[in-house]
């Protein structure tokens, strides 16, 4: 059976300044280890023989329509600049246009050097191959916008990091891979016409509503507070929210060290590289306005009257901690069965919070017991978590449905960083039944699934995951 893409490839018509166009390079020996069938035919893809899965999203065979291309875009990373970085790893294939009438990027990971690769080999390991596949798909489940696992495929072959690792490579969906730092690209080199070309193209693909910068600005702005409050319900890190991994279409992209917290603190870190906790949990709130402030800055140029520019756009951007607030309050009431939470409400979230931490509870089992009526067997402090139950049960006393309200906020299952870890390892001597059970239990994390309840269980001390890493 034939694979067959419906590729309509709008990016590969932009001028030759956007990208890199060079074919994948070969991989020894591709299997396919998981292709995502429900995914596929939302995007018209059609054909499931897994050699030839194997070899196109290896890059060993190109599919027809494809126009394989690496992007270029610019970045400050943990607040550095640099002036130039792109794609130095993943090729986009290409576009299609899904069933919903959307337009979709299918971007290989790992498929060789381009020449952004600053010196590295291109290639992915197994380990990080799986974590994304997982991970992205686990958020999706969850309801957060992000981008999503296609493929994943052992290419027989091993890339050499600390240690020699087997390697493999990812095969990632996003609504784009535009990110605030293509712009900033193109405002650095004063290469205006491709920023004017940028945003035109930026504006008609994802909000075509949009009739000026500081339109397109204010919708960007509004898409990432609510995709932050969002991680921050769920407890998740995303542990590298540098501005090249910030796109403009408001979807979760890059998991690379991200994690989930077991017990819950405000200033948590995973991430390896992340020294000094720039991208903490809490911090994440102020570093999106931040990389907000990096994308405005890269569209000033955009407006004739750059000075009526600065005025706009900075009012948009100080605007953007409200929307947080408002976009976090929203969440979290909802995790208390709130329906319509009020201002004064982020008292009682913020007292349960620190009851939490001082106590070190888990944050996901103590919010899904608060649905279950056992949320005090979480809390340390019994005494002091008494009269806040009764200040919540007098709250939520003229709710309607709140136990359903927090049953559709508060996930039973995440995906753990113990057993993430766990299951790289099991692949990592090719048994690959872990990274399958972990699909399937998470692709429904609100259910009960009383037959998976291991895997809600927080990690033992021996099994506490103290880092996570990049993978390149």
């Amino acid at each position: 059976m034939t694979l067959s893409i419906p590729f309509d490839n709008s990016y590969a018509r932009l001028p030759e300044t956007f990208h890199a166009r060079l074919d994948p390079a070969r991989v020894a020996a591709p299997e396919l280890i998981a292709f995502n069938t429900v995914l596929a035919e939302e995007l018209g893809v059609s054909g499931t023989d897994d050699p030839l899965l194997a070899a196109i999203f290896a890059g060993n065979m190109p599919a027809e329509g494809a126009e394989p291309l690496a992007q270029i875009y610019a970045g400050h990373q943990f607040g550095g600049f640099s002036p130039q970085l792109g794609d130095g790893r993943a090729l986009l294939l290409g576009e299609v246009v899904d069933r919903n009438g959307l337009r979709r990027d299918i971007q290989l990971k790992g498929s060789g050097p381009t020449p952004f690769s600053r010196r590295g080999d291109g290639r992915a390991a197994l380990g990080p191959v799986l974590r994304e596949y997982v991970l992205s798909e686990a958020m999706h489940a969850l309801g957060v916008p992000t981008t999503r696992a296609l493929a994943a495929v052992r290419t027989g072959e091993d890339v050499y990091r600390e240690t020699i690792l087997p390697g493999a490579i990812f095969t990632r969906v996003a609504s784009s891979h535009i990110r605030v730092g293509t712009f900033q690209l193109f405002a650095s080199r004063q290469q205006y016409a491709e920023l004017q070309q940028l945003f035109e193209y930026t504006r008609e693909r994802h909000y075509p509503e949009a009739k000026t910068p500081g339109d397109l600005l204010a919708a960007v702005c509004q898409r990432q507070a609510e995709l932050v409050a969002q991680w921050m319900s769920l407890g998740f890190i995303h542990g590298v929210m540098n501005t090249d991994n910030c796109t403009l279409s408001g979807e979760t992209i890059d998991y690379g060290p991200c994690a989930f917290m077991d017990q819950y603190h405000p200033d948590t870190v995973y991430s390896s590289i992340d020294q000094h906790g720039r991208y903490a949990y809490q911090a994440q709130a102020d570093i999106i306005v931040w990389n907000m402030a990096q994308l405005a800055t890269a569209m000033v140029p955009l407006v004739q009257d750059q000075e009526a520019a600065v005025t706009e756009f900075t009012e948009i951007i100080n605007a953007m901690p409200n929307l947080i607030r408002g976009a976090w309050l929203t969440r979290f009431g909802a995790k208390l069965g709130l329906a319509a939470p009020q201002p004064e409400d982020a008292r009682l979230i913020a007292d349960l919070l620190h009851l939490m931490q001082t106590g070190g509870s888990d944050f996901t089992n103590t919010f899904r017991a608060l649905a279950t009526g056992s949320a005090r067997d979480e809390i340390t402090d019994r005494a002091a978590y008494e009269p806040w139950h009764a200040r919540w049960q007098e709250r939520i006393a003229s709710e309607d449905a709140p136990e359903a309200r927090m049953r559709a906020a508060n996930p039973a299952f995440i995906p753990r960083n113990h057993r993430v870890e766990q299951m790289i390892a099991a692949a990592m001597q090719g048994d690959e039944s872990l990274f399958h059970h972990l699909n399937a239990v998470l692709s429904r994390p609100y259910d009960d699934q009383p037959e998976a309840e291991e895997l809600r269980r927080p990690p033992l001390p021996s099994e506490v995951v103290q880092a996570t890493f990049c993978g390149t």
